[in-house]
């Protein structure tokens, strides 16, 4: 008799643990799921935030050009400038 309850306890105990087992497995799952869901909208929203700062420097950069050539216009007008000033003060003298 008392063998027969040892083996009556341990299927108990085995199918109360199976049953914790997959109640337990299912909250992993939701809880995956949604933590998943989370991760891909961070992931998401990171994407747009570096999109819009690669759409950012682009247009520095083209700024950037733009002012290095007015740069080399106005040095050159400026050596121009320069010239004449010099030939005007030859003339003066």
């Amino acid at each position: 008799m008392e063998v027969q309850i040892g083996v009556l306890c341990a299927i108990i105990g085995a199918v109360i643990s199976f049953l914790a087992f997959s109640l337990n497995r299912d909250k992993d799952v939701k809880t995956g799921a949604s933590e998943s869901a989370v991760i891909r909208t961070k992931l998401d929203n990171i994407n747009s935030g570096v999109e819009s700062i690669r759409i950012d420097i682009k247009a520095n950069e083209r700024r950037v050009s733009e002012l290095s050539e007015r740069v080399i216009r106005v040095e050159e007008s400026s050596k121009q400038a320069h010239k004449r000033l010099d030939n005007m003060e030859r003339e003066s003298v």
